[in-house]
């Protein structure tokens, strides 16, 4: 299974980030696996940006719901993300990922057992 995602590596601040992630080896389709957006900042914890599973049910994150909206194409196999108003602090490496569970702590869900990963694509957010 691979994943690969693509999209710009320079955004303009108040700009909208689009990003895909080609699923290759496995069909986003399939029962019991879940796909997510996860990134990284320079120093910071890794941080769930959302979900969406096999049906094409999404879960946002609460803390960036507003901001996300995570689709899927299954005639390509590919989940896509956008962000919208983004800020410099969006800067940071977005991976897609996926998972065999999504979990709920009382606030929030979270993604579990991951077992593919995109290489990530670094996405910097400047004038």
């Amino acid at each position: 299974v691979r994943l690969q995602e693509s999209g710009p590596g320079l955004v303009k601040p108040s700009q909208t980030l689009s990003l895909t992630c080609t699923v290759s080896g496995a069909s986003i389709t399939t029962k019991y696996f879940f796909w997510s957006w996860i990134r990284q900042s320079p120093g910071k914890d890794q941080e769930w940006l959302g979900t969406i599973d096999e049906s094409g049910v999404t879960y946002d994150s609460p803390s960036l719901n507003t901001r996300t909206s995570i689709a899927r194409d299954t005639t390509k196999n590919l989940i896509s993300l956008q962000l919208s108003s983004v800020t410099p602090r969006d800067t940071a490496v977005y991976y897609c990922t996926r998972h065999s569970e999504l979990r709920y702590n009382g606030t929030s869900y979270y993604p579990w057992g991951h077992d593919y990963w995109g290489p990530g694509i670094q996405v910097t957010v400047s004038s």
